[in-house]
Parts: structure tokens; sequence; C-alpha cells
């Protein structure tokens, strides 16, 4: 039999919890950052589909992950001008889908030129009329594919362009709770917090089964592997990426 007073408590509490606007892509990152997000805020799930190749699998993902973290509210826009520029393997059918190089120092085709700036203006604008006071965002610096707007000195400086071009009495700021996580590290936390690692999609060629050798992939696999988790999703090809331990001496 349901507690009324303790239902009533716990209703009580949310409501006195403040908002925030999570940036999901329906990835592990983001997933894990959702995970983090909901344990000290109610949550406005925000999606971005921009053209890229698995971008329905991506908004099952999100949709998916909405569901299970009971999103308040929840908002998909399109920004189909990321396409129309190009430059991207993720955007543009004439530029291949690169097979993992884990090792490499250049910044890879996968690159969506200046993305993130994008899609954190969606972010304050839908935060700023829901007076929210935090954006969540799952970047990772270390252990990544190398994005420029991945680093924590791009989120430091956009939290002063937030602080300039809002409202004075808009409180938003952007969180990156996972930024100085290795991947193997995101995937640990995630299994702390009961992240549904299920859900979610990462592979940046395949709908339907994760293909396993790009970039997207390999990063993901080798963190799995690393923690000592196994993935949840299919793959066509699951290759083992995980780091060679230099031997003591």
């Amino acid at each position: 039999m349901v507690d009324i007073s303790q239902a009533a408590n716990s209703e009580s509490r949310n409501r006195a919890r403040a908002l925030a606007v999570v940036l999901a892509s329906g990835g592990m990152d983001s997933c894990v950052t959702t995970a983090i997000a909901s344990l000290d805020y109610r949550l406005a799930m925000l999606h971005v589909g921009y053209g890229q190749r698995t971008e329905q699998r991506e908004l099952r993902a999100f949709t998916a992950l909405a569901d299970f973290y009971r999103a308040e509210r929840r908002l998909v826009c399109r920004l189909d001008h990321l396409r129309q520029i190009g430059g991207s393997s993720l955007t543009d059918a004439a530029i291949a889908v690169e097979r993992a190089n884990l090792e490499r120092k250049d910044i890879p085709s996968s690159y969506v030129p200046f993305r993130n700036a994008h899609f954190i203006s969606i972010a304050t604008s839908w935060g700023e009329v829901l007076g929210a006071k935090r954006i969540f965002i799952g970047a990772v610096a270390e252990d990544s594919s190398g994005y420029p707007d991945c680093r924590p000195e791009y989120y430091e400086v956009f939290n002063r362009v937030i602080a300039a071009g809002t409202r004075p009495e808009t409180e938003l700021m952007i969180v990156t709770p996972v930024i100085q996580m290795r991947k193997s590290e995101i995937v640990r936390r995630g299994v702390e917090l009961g992240a549904p690692f299920e859900l979610t999609w990462s592979c940046y060629q395949s709908e339907e089964v994760a293909c396993g050798v790009c970039d997207s992939c390999a990063l993901r696999l080798r963190a799995f592997e690393e923690a000592g988790v196994r993935d949840p999703i299919p793959y066509a090809q699951r290759p083992s990426y995980a780091r060679r331990r230099v031997p003591q001496s």
C-alpha cells in the first residue's frame, strides 16, 4: 500500500529542486551525465538533430533515456544548416567515416565544425525561458577524439558569454561533470548510478548494429573493456582496443 504522506513529501522535495537543461545525444557520455544531473536536479532534456548519419537511431536513444529518467520537459530541435555546411563525415555523404585510429593526434573527419556552440545556444535560450539553473553536457576532454569544442576552457569561456548575454536575473551555468574523466571511469560511474547503457547508441555510421570500427565505437568498446564491463549493445565486430600496459622495470 502506498504511503500517501511519503509520496507527497517526495513530490514536494522534487518541486523544490532546481531545473537543469541536459543536452543528450543518446550516447554513453550523455547518459551518465543525465544520471549525474538527476541526483540533484529536475530534468529538461534537449536533443539536437543536425543531419548526422545516425540521426534517427540517436533520437530513439534520447527518447528512451528521457522516458527512463522521467524528464519533466523534453525538446527536440533540428539544425539542418550544419548538414548544409558539411565539412564532417557525420554530415557529408561524400566524406567517408574513417576506421578507428585511437593513437592519432590530429582532429578526425568526424569533427562537426563548432557544433557544440550551436547546441549550447539552444540550451541557453530554452533554459532562460524555463528558469533553469544549469546546463549539463557530456563533453569529455581526455580519452576522446580530440575535438576542440570538448576542452574545459571552451566551457569556461562559454559561461562568461552566457552571463554577458542573458537577463541579469538569469542564473544559468554550464556543468561538465565527466569532462575530466577517462571513458572507462565514465562507464564505472554509470554502473554505480544504474545508468541504462543498453538504451544508448554511439556508432557513427550504423543505425541497426554498431559497426565496432569507427572512432566512436572504438572509444566506447575500449572504455567498457578497461572498466571490466560488457557493453550491452550489439556490434558487427568487437575488436579489442584496450591499451597495452607497460611492464614495470
